[in-house]
């Protein structure tokens, strides 16, 4: 088997995943997109293929443990996983409503995304990585969870969740030394933000230290930070990039 350092992203075919995967292919690993999108993947790994760097994608539903066991055997013959990224999620279309108006269908389909499939990614990789001698799972939360943003209650409180399984896991897999830790956006320009009303996009603005709009870009140097020898020390952490909106 192929030695390669392989980073698995979840959700990359386009949008924040998308950067992160571009970044950690640029740093040298082969990139597994694992993406419910075929059209997306296809193109995301291609793209990145074409730059020259090694990626390739495999057709995903993080909340179905089957498909996470078979993206597990295309990782394994790729090389030795040393990153997991969860960063698929259901963002858009879910604001707006009061937490009373929240239909229950989608507050069910939304946990079973956001936080059923990121517990069934470490499920499937962490003990890959234990075996590889360690590594790094970085989560994708985001700085809503930290704040209390309102109107959007089912999914706030699916990245609190994301937060808190963060803070077990490292203590779970610290002894097997995988760090694993969280990295928590603020309002980030991408496909899945376009429906957000311009009277958030405004608050935002308002309350942040940095008055520019985030881009993924802003948010990517720090996921790849985390996947890197520099931070092996640093687990159970969330880390806010939001432009200091958030100071915790």
């Amino acid at each position: 088997m192929s030695e390669r350092r392989v980073a698995v992203v979840t959700g990359a075919g386009r949008g924040l995943g998308r950067t992160i995967a571009e970044r950690l292919a640029a740093g040298g690993r082969h990139v597994v997109i694992a993406e419910l999108d075929a059209a997306l993947g296809t193109e995301a790994a291609a793209a990145i293929t074409a730059g020259g760097g090694f990626a390739s994608f495999v057709h995903t539903d993080i909340a179905d443990a089957a498909s996470l066991a078979e993206l597990a055997k295309h990782v394994t013959a790729c090389g030795r996983i040393d990153a997991l990224v969860n960063n698929a999620a259901i963002a858009n279309s879910v604001g707006g409503k009061t937490y009373d108006a929240i239909p229950e269908s989608e507050w069910e389909r939304i946990f079973q995304v956001n936080v059923k499939g990121t517990w069934l990614a470490c499920k499937q990789f962490g003990p890959m990585l234990v075996a590889a001698g360690g590594g790094a799972i970085v989560n994708l939360a985001s700085d809503t969870a930290l704040w209390g943003a309102s109107l959007l209650l089912h999914y706030v409180a699916t990245k609190g969740a994301v937060i808190a399984m963060t803070r077990t896991l490292a203590s779970e897999l610290g002894p097997q030394r995988v760090t694993v830790n969280a990295v928590a956006p603020g309002l980030i320009e991408v496909e899945a933000t376009s429906g957000v009303p311009e009277t958030r996009w405004n608050d935002y603005r308002t309350r942040r230290a940095l008055k520019h709009d985030q881009t993924p870009a802003d948010v990517a140097g720090a996921v790849a930070f985390l996947c890197s020898q520099d931070a092996t020390y640093i687990t159970g952490q969330t880390i806010v990039v939001d432009g200091g909106m958030v100071m915790p």
